[in-house]
């Protein structure tokens, strides 16, 4: 059953839309293409665990219990050839495995997740035959796995922000905002089981969006069900969206659905997700006596604070605000981690929070809606800081502060901002403008961390490129320099093209083929 609300006040989708939406996702994918040749491997977080577990199930190893996998010399071997010997000098797979068997001492925390994502992942290496092809390159395989998993979060944005705001404007630019995260690309282009999370949690933002906007057809809850249990067999961070999609169904409809209908929903919602992507957490409360283990417990076993020390607040919010800021707008890297700055990191977060919390909750037509989808968000920020705080109180470390934690709920985050914003700047010339300077702004952040991350890592932190830089990418790198300099310009090209969808669009008069404004 279809209902009368929000969606039905939206205009239509032209042609010119359609183009546009269509730029700025192939431009996405081209980006996070670009992100994949640019960050060296390993260097991403936890990619050398993410490589080495699903180079495990490929070779044919089972799944074993929490902080028992540990990581394969034959990955340490790779590592070790990155930073000592010449490309032309690496070996294959084959190779490495034969010249380096078993596992060493460092252990893998990944069998802490379902094994899903590695899976996928030891399959697609099966089907290009790793083991001929030289580590890098098989490696560079699922990176793009992931990129193809996450090229299209631009249209689910989109659609979502879109159907929110009632507005082909705004849309575009929520697009244009997932550009401004330069930390979104960098862990949607490395080997990880974030990229599939983003994904399917991307899809069940969108449809929960559909169903507080009005579309009550039962085929949007049974799809929630389903896309809902599938993120929850990928990874414990789904599993959040858990309640908050059960608080959708609930709500939407209040109103227009009998309170039994929305309850039956819900349930038969909750079931279809359980039947999917329960299997895997029931097993965990059996086994280990808890739904998530830690796989992290051989390497941060707890212990006391020194004498004389104690845990403070100050210290806790300390670590953790400076940690999230960075790690969740740009800090790619591992041991040495680069940061697009402290600063712009910081001014990024208290804009994006003061504007959010200042203007998205005000009353209107929208408001149940926008209360809703920040419910997601606002578990994922609570269960992180226990889980945080539970560490630094049992092993004196502040620990598990990934702003990349909160990427599964990215879609309700641009959704509400975008409310937020759009109050904020009042009229529609206000509204245009605002739109027109978040779409330049938001992909030069992106730009500029892109930046920041090439020098970092190929030119010595020097901007901008030298020959020498070059020359390392030549020595290093995973494809010829000019492969990556043909595509940052075809990104560029995507970005001013949508840039410039968002202008047309924002002028007095609008010309054929161009987006609606509203």
């Amino acid at each position: 059953m279809t209902t009368p609300g929000l969606r039905d006040s939206a205009p239509p989708v032209d042609r010119g839309e359609r183009v546009a939406v269509a730029v700025v996702t192939v431009t996405f994918g081209l980006w996070l293409l670009v992100w994949a040749l640019v960050v060296p491997v390993f260097q991403a977080p936890d990619e050398t665990a993410h490589i080495d577990a699903t180079v495990h199930l490929a070779t044919g190893a089972p799944w074993v219990a929490p902080g028992e996998m540990h990581v394969l010399n034959a990955v340490q071997a790779a590592a070790a050839q990155q930073a000592t010997l010449p490309k032309s000098e690496w070996s294959d797979f084959a190779e490495l495995l034969g010249g380096a068997p078993g596992e060493s001492s460092t252990v893998d925390q990944m069998t802490q997740h379902p094994p899903t994502a590695y899976l996928v992942g030891a399959l697609v290496l099966k089907a290009v035959h790793f083991a001929g092809l030289r580590w890098d390159h098989a490696v560079l395989v699922l990176r793009l796995v992931d990129v193809a998993a996450v090229t299209l979060l631009p249209l689910l944005t989109w659609a979502s922000v879109r159907r929110l705001t009632r507005s082909p404007r705004a849309g575009l630019v929520g697009a244009l905002a997932l550009f401004g995260i330069p930390q979104l690309a960098s862990i949607a282009s490395s080997v990880s089981n974030d990229a599939p999370v983003m994904l399917f949690a991307a899809v069940v933002a969108w449809l929960t969006v559909r169903l507080l906007t009005g579309d009550h057809r039962w085929r949007m809850t049974l799809a929630l069900g389903v896309v809902l249990g599938g993120l929850v067999w990928i990874k414990g961070t789904g599993l959040p969206a858990v309640p908050f999609a059960a608080l959708v169904v609930l709500v939407a409809g209040s109103g227009l659905l009998p309170l039994r209908t929305r309850l039956v929903r819900t349930v038969v919602t909750m079931a279809v997700t359980a039947g999917i992507g329960a299997w895997w957490w029931v097993h965990n409360v059996l086994a280990y006596g808890r739904v998530q283990p830690n796989g992290y417990t051989a390497m941060r076993p707890p212990k006391e604070f020194p004498p004389g020390e104690h845990p403070t607040l100050s210290h806790f919010l300390d670590v953790s605000w400076g940690t999230l800021a960075r790690t969740f707008w740009g800090s790619p890297g591992i041991k040495a981690q680069v940061s697009i700055g402290d600063v712009l990191t910081s001014v990024l977060t208290l804009v994006t929070l003061a504007v959010v919390v200042a203007f998205a909750f005000r009353k209107g037509p929208d408001r149940r809606a926008v209360v809703v989808l920040a419910v997601f968000p606002a578990l994922l920020i609570a269960i992180q800081t226990y889980t945080s705080a539970h560490a630094y109180l049992t092993t004196t470390e502040v620990a598990a502060t990934q702003g990349r934690y909160y990427f599964p709920a990215i879609v309700c985050l641009v959704a509400v901002s975008a409310i937020a914003w759009r109050r904020m700047a009042g009229g529609p010339t206000a509204r245009a403008r605002t739109a027109v300077g978040l779409s330049i702004a938001l992909p030069a952040v992106g730009l500029y961390g892109l930046g920041v991350v090439s020098s970092w890592f190929w030119n010595a932190a020097r901007f901008p490129v030298t020959p020498a830089g070059v020359e390392r990418y030549v020595a290093l790198g995973p494809v010829p320099p000019s492969v990556v300099a043909v595509l940052v310009a075809l990104v560029l090209v995507g970005l001013v093209a949508t840039v410039t969808a968002v202008v047309r669009s924002a002028a007095p008069t609008r010309a054929p083929g161009v987006i609606t404004t509203a």
